[in-house]
């Protein structure tokens, strides 16, 4: 009897599985456009679109098919057109809850992001919600491990093994300009993808080809794109920048380590690379060949490039470590916390000297050393405690010679050598620097008060440093952070004087690298000796409008020879090395010192009597009242005159 009910409802179990699988069969496509439906009224709502299709059903259990979609964003242009989309899906990982796409085969994909003055047809995008977010969100919106997951799941899982994409059209307009992808037809066959891309930007034509694999269940992707100087399109217009290559790799695989960790192992390569943008250098930098074999740690709190990772610059290998975090007791007022350092071990100089990009540092050029360097950088900045912030640099060496110069005599300041000033970008005032010019003064002709004052208020250290002070630069760069731009720069006298003497005005990052070496070169090589390097910049430092050199600062501002400035003068010289233009901001409209200057005279009094120039007594005689303009400077506060004289050498 037992055995018989139990017959019974095994046999009713079964019956009610198949009619409901035959219901749900049946009923797919309603039930499929029932949940599509309701996502796509939440979605209208949320973001003020219009989203319609012609036709969605099902073919057989495991292809979702849909004709005619588009997205068109509340009185805005069209965002996206679809003519037709057939997706099978993996029937048995559905069932728990994971979406696998086999197959896809698509036709007729537009998508337009299309901005008009300040409207654009995607700013729904970039919409705030109003609704306050809970701490558990919060703090879920900054786990980088969920966000690295998630993203990787979404691709290793919506990439099909097999598919057909063809008639895409990707296009980016704003106002006039334009830039637009056109791909015939991209075919993925049994994992492995290629395509050809016509891209236009503008009256710009190209012509890329991609290709690559990927390998879902070992989370693994490779892909390459390469055309003949391949331009990287809309840089140019956004940031002013040019980007070209030949070819670019890139491949990487995703691994779990403990400690709810991610890693991303991987390599990426670029040949041919050429990039421009005046920030970086006034001339194209180029790069035959660079590489980075990269491993990548997401945790939940920080993303890390391990020290393992390797970069390759031309012949120049070296290490990088990189780490970025939020850090703070609460979410939402979290700072930035970045760690960066590279150390390399002894290595051969002309690795580093040979592996410069051509063009970028044109000093160098042709130089050939010989000799063993190593080199340790280190960069620790805690937004948070911005004090705390470290910064190292230091680069050895070893049985290190130059061989020959090359395009530029680095050794030049140690003889007479012709100096031109500019201004604008354009040369004002071209002169030798040494005794053929009537104007120079030899370093024992300079009142040691105007050379100890200079010294104390430009680089103090001047005779005992290799060039570099890190912890000058430390406190600029700290200073720099607090107030969000470049105010400080950190540069000793050695620094200041090879900039002026061997490179353009030009400010961006290849000049203050390029700046840095040749330091470094002059340096350690004792390419001119300190005494002649601070005779040079005190007969080439600009003091005023058209003012070059000590000789026409004593005589424009006081009618005096440099051996004969008294202790104000010379801290007031002093003063106006770092804005010489700006000059008469020191002074009353009656042409006498304001009372502001009064601080900076009693330090630098002060550092003149410890460093024995003057005695303490002389020192507590210092007055700003005892300053009298005598030369030409007087004449720019004269009420009558109403326009400021022009200095004549």
């Amino acid at each position: 009897m037992i055995k018989r009910k139990v017959k019974r409802i095994i046999v009713a179990c079964l019956m009610l599985l198949f009619l409901l699988s035959a219901g749900i069969f049946i009923f797919r496509g309603s039930l499929l456009r029932h949940i599509a439906d309701q996502r796509i009224t939440l979605l209208e709502q949320r973001y003020g679109l219009d989203i319609s299709y012609s036709e969605l059903h099902m073919k057989g259990l495991n292809t979702i098919a849909i004709d005619g979609l588009s997205v068109v964003p509340q009185e805005r242009d069209t965002l996206f057109a679809l003519q037709s989309l057939n997706v099978r899906i993996g029937l048995w990982k559905l069932m728990w809850g994971d979406i696998k796409i086999k197959e896809v085969r698509l036709d007729g994909l537009s998508l337009n992001f299309i901005k008009k003055d300040s409207i654009a047809n995607y700013d729904f995008l970039f919409r705030t919600s109003a609704e306050p977010t809970s701490p558990s969100e919060q703090s879920s919106s900054t786990d980088y491990t969920r966000h690295i997951n998630t993203t990787l799941n979404l691709l290793f899982g919506l990439l099909p093994g097999n598919g057909e994409l063809t008639h895409l059209t990707i296009t980016e307009r704003k106002d006039h300009n334009f830039v637009s992808f056109r791909i015939p037809r991209f075919v993925i066959e049994d994992y492995h993808f290629l395509s050809e891309i016509t891209v236009q930007e503008d009256s710009l034509n190209q012509q890329w080809n991609t290709e690559g694999e990927f390998n879902p269940s070992e989370r693994r992707l490779y892909a390459t794109l390469h055309a003949p100087q391949l331009t990287v399109p809309y840089i140019n217009r956004r940031f002013g920048a040019e980007v070209q290559f030949d070819s670019l790799i890139c491949n990487f695989s995703q691994e779990k380590v403990s400690g709810g960790i991610t890693r991303l192992v991987g390599q990426s390569e670029v040949r041919g690379l050429q990039v421009y943008h005046k920030r970086l250098s006034p001339e194209t930098i180029n790069l035959d060949r660079g590489q980075l074999d990269f491993y990548v740690n997401v945790s939940p709190q920080a993303v890390e490039l391990d020290s393992a990772s390797l970069v390759r610059f031309n012949a120049l290998t070296f290490h990088p470590y990189f780490r970025a975090e939020r850090v703070g007791e609460k979410t939402n007022q979290k700072e930035w916390h970045f760690t960066v350092s590279v150390r390399k071990p002894w290595f051969t100089s002309e690795e580093l000297f040979g592996s410069l990009p051509k063009g970028l540092f044109e000093n160098l050029e042709d130089l050939s050393t010989t000799g063993q360097l190593a080199y340790h950088f280190l960069l620790d900045v805690d937004f948070s405690q911005l004090d705390s912030l470290k910064f190292e640099s230091e680069l050895k060496e070893k049985d290190f010679r130059i061989l020959h110069y090359g395009k530029t005599d680095l050794g030049k300041m140690s003889g007479e050598f012709i100096y031109t000033a500019y201004e604008n970008g354009q040369p004002v005032y071209t002169f030798p620097v040494g005794p053929s010019w009537e104007h120079f003064t030899p370093l024992d002709s300079i009142s040691p008060l105007l050379q100890m004052s200079v010294m104390q208020s430009e680089d103090g250290a001047f005779f005992y440093h290799r060039g570099f002070l890190p912890d000058a630069m430390r406190e600029a760069l700290i200073h720099d952070l607090e107030v969000r731009k470049f105010a400080r720069g950190g540069s000793t006298i050695s620094m200041q004087l090879v900039k002026n003497v061997f490179l353009n005005r030009n400010k961006n990052i290849a000049r203050k690298l390029e700046e840095a070496l040749i330091v470094w070169l002059i340096e350690t090589e004792h390419l001119t000796p300190k005494a002649r390097m601070y005779e040079v910049y005190l007969n080439i430092a600009e003091w005023g409008p058209m003012v070059y050199g000590i000789h026409e600062a004593a005589d424009f501002y006081f009618a005096k020879r440099p051996s004969q400035l008294s202790i104000e003068e010379s801290i007031f010289l002093a003063s106006i090395v770092p804005k010489p233009k700006h000059f008469k901001n020191s002074f009353t409209t009656g042409g006498k010192l304001q009372e502001s200057q009064e601080g900076y005279f009693r330090l630098i009094a002060e550092r003149l009597a410890k460093k024995e120039v003057i005695t303490d007594a002389q020192a507590a005689q210092v007055n700003i009242s005892n300053l009298e303009l005598k030369g030409v400077a007087k004449e720019f506060f004269r009420d009558s005159i109403p326009d400021a004289p022009t200095y004549t050498p």
